[in-house]
């Protein structure tokens, strides 16, 4: 049997056993409850104070680690800032040790221009050096061709001096007066024209024979010689007088004496140069080429006279500067020279080559005009 509850005041009741049964009133359950509460709230509470100690220290780390993290990202950005200026300084290097490697290829490359220069400069210098040796044998054949050529002129002018001073000291000894004879400033013979003519006549006095003579063996024996005749392209008999008179009539009579003296020339001494007829001819100037003043009986005296000129070949003197001209230049690298267009016409001589016949008188012959005194 159950036990039934029956109030505080019974507090247990017995079974139909006979068996005591324990049945809580309310008010120990409330009591049991509000106790368990208690426990619970005490947990709770003591749960809350670890709890909330917990937050704190929770909290106080987390604002240190905020303050941590705050330095932190502060560093962060200075290290971002450095490495960012470092970036900035690593390309600014970069940039410069590519400018510095450009720089160094250019100047690599213009050493290398350079050593090709300097090599091609070497080889130009040994080239002008080698040059310069020929050059020097060219000069120095030239100047012993030139030294030879100086030679043969002096010789040719020597020649001719020593022929005009043959005629002059020949004709002085003969004519037994020195100062009627001379060599003029023009290289020529002047004899003055009272050795061979009377005033205003063109016949030869008897007396000038000695001297016409003696010049007719000073030539044959000049132009015997080959080595001499060679230089020799003309024998030039010129008459001359002063104002005196007409300007034709002394035209005339200068041109009648010089034909007088070369006729004499070739007529007398058994033709002895006949020989050599080519290279004598005759000229008269009349008064066109006085020597000097005609306003003195001293200068007119002067002028009246008879000239005689020794002409040289011109093709001769020019053999011997084409001699001089044929030397062979050395040849310059990079230099070429164009040779000289032939010339249409060939160079005339200053006179005539002599020919196998006599030459003509330049002037006209002996007219008849009378002669008048002077």
């Amino acid at each position: 049997m159950r036990r039934q509850y029956k109030g505080r005041s019974d507090g247990f009741v017995r079974s139909e056993s006979g068996e005591q049964g324990f049945w809580p009133s309310y008010a120990d359950m409330m009591s049991a409850v509000a106790l368990i509460l208690f426990f619970l709230m005490l947990l709770s509470y003591i749960q809350n104070l670890i709890t909330g100690n917990d937050l704190q220290n929770t909290q106080e780390v987390l604002a240190e680690t905020r303050v941590s993290l705050d330095e932190t990202r502060l560093t962060l950005s200075e290290t971002r800032e450095t490495l960012a200026l470092t970036l900035r300084e690593v390309e600014d290097a970069q940039t410069s040790l590519d400018k510095i490697t450009i720089d160094l290829d250019e100047a690599r490359l213009l050493l290398a221009q350079r050593e090709e220069e300097l090599g091609a400069q070497d080889a130009l210098l040994a080239d002008q050096l080698a040059l310069i040796g020929q050059q020097q044998d060219y000069m120095k054949a030239a100047s012993e061709e030139l030294l030879a050529m100086r030679s043969q002129m002096q010789t040719i002018a020597v020649l001719r001096l020593s022929i005009l001073e043959q005629i002059r000291d020949a004709m002085a000894r003969v004519m037994g007066d020195a100062s009627r004879v001379s060599i003029g400033s023009n290289g020529n013979i002047m004899l003055s024209e009272g050795i061979f003519f009377d005033t205003g006549s063109s016949d030869i006095k008897n007396e000038a024979a000695p001297a016409l003579d003696q010049l007719i063996r000073v030539f044959a024996a000049f132009l015997s010689e080959e080595e001499n005749a060679k230089y020799v392209d003309s024998i030039v008999i010129s008459g001359h007088t002063d104002s005196t008179g007409t300007e034709e009539r002394n035209r005339v009579l200068s041109t009648d004496r010089a034909n007088a003296v070369l006729g004499y020339l070739m007529e007398r001494d058994g033709g002895a140069l006949d020989d050599y007829a080519a290279y004598f001819c005759a000229a008269g100037y009349g008064q066109t080429r006085p020597v000097a003043s005609n306003n003195t009986e001293t200068g007119r005296a002067a002028n009246r006279r008879i000239e005689i000129s020794i002409i040289l070949k011109d093709d001769t003197v020019m053999d011997i500067v084409d001699s001089y001209l044929d030397i062979e230049l050395p040849e310059i690298p990079g230099l070429e020279v164009e040779p000289a267009a032939p010339s249409a016409t060939p160079k005339p001589s200053a006179t005539p080559k002599p020919s196998a016949t006599p030459r003509p008188s330049a002037t006209p012959a002996p007219t008849a005009t009378p002669r008048g005194n002077r």
